[in-house]
């Protein structure tokens, strides 16, 4: 049975992966401070073995794979600069805490080790940062390679580009060029047929900014026509994953579901999250989501 320890897990894109590709796997921890998103990730998969409570005699803490996807928000380009030492106070100080939790591990170490994180982190104001967390895993054994991975190049609708690091114990690079790419799908499948009146652009504020920005002002509304924008946590704000057109000039959100199915989760999981979550946090969970087909080519090749 495969093991992996999930960092920052967010509502569990890996292991949906994994789940979605019948590979018997157990989460042997979880670690997310968002507790709308470990309500989600327990219903999830809460008819799952394992997701059981187990005894601390048989708990240990040797994944095969650790995914950890810290948090962007000081690693966007609009930060500026990256939080770079261990326990600095920034959001995206917790990267370190990742190579802390490897260390401490002792001489045993996860066989592979996967980092997903925004563009923003190979800008030249962060890439010396950037640098220094693969040489520190190169200290450790890994041999480490990254890509820019696009989630339409594995059949989503979403123009989601996303910086993905693999690292490698002992063991040759990582080759992101036999990744198994699909065709993007059709956005009609993602979108569902009958949407309420409540998702309708109704705000002038943001009207105006359909199509186009207006001079001075930094963001607009795309219009959704073979893919979206890139999901975000906010829908109701500008600028947003874009609206579709209606008819007699109108325009709507996307829904919470359409955001999760362009993310690659099933109306199942969907559903599962919805009962314990609404309307706000759905949408937050998405936009803070890995794209789940994107996990499913990365696994193919590592198992």
């Amino acid at each position: 049975m495969l093991q992996i320890l999930e960092l920052f897990g967010g509502i569990g894109s890996p292991r949906v992966a994994l789940r979605n590709m019948n590979i018997p796997t157990k989460s042997i921890d979880y670690v997310e401070i968002d507790q709308k998103a470990v309500d989600s990730y327990n219903a999830i998969f809460a008819s799952e073995l394992t997701n059981q409570t187990q005894s601390v005699v048989k708990w240990n803490l040797k994944p095969d794979i650790l995914i950890h996807g810290s948090p962007c928000q000081d690693i966007s380009v609009a930060g500026k600069k990256l939080g770079a030492d261990i326990g600095s106070g920034t959001r995206s100080s917790l990267m370190w805490e990742t190579l802390r939790i490897i260390q401490d591990m002792g001489i045993w170490r996860p066989k592979i080790v996967v980092w997903e994180n925004v563009k923003g982190v190979l800008h030249k104001n962060m890439r010396a940062n950037f640098n220094k967390y693969l040489e520190v895993m190169d200290g450790l054994g890994y041999s480490n390679n990254f890509e820019v991975l696009d989630a339409r190049d594995f059949g989503i609708p979403q123009n989601r580009q996303r910086v993905f690091t693999v690292s490698i114990l002992k063991g040759e690079m990582f080759n992101f060029n036999v990744l198994k790419r699909q065709a993007m799908r059709d956005i009609n499948e993602f979108l569902e047929s009958k949407v309420s009146d409540d998702y309708t652009v109704t705000a002038p504020s943001m009207l105006k900014v359909i199509g186009k920005p207006l001079p001075g002002f930094g963001g607009y509304l795309p219009i959704i026509d073979k893919y979206s924008a890139t999901i975000t946590t906010k829908q109701n704000r500008c600028p947003n994953s874009g609206v579709i057109p209606l008819a007699n000039g109108k325009y709507r959100l996307l829904t919470e579901r359409e955001c999760w199915r362009l993310q690659g989760y099933s109306d199942d999981d969907f559903e599962a999250a919805a009962s314990v979550n609404g309307k706000t946090a759905l949408y937050m969970q998405a936009g803070n989501s890995i794209p789940v087909p994107i996990f499913e080519s990365m696994f193919e090749v590592m198992i």
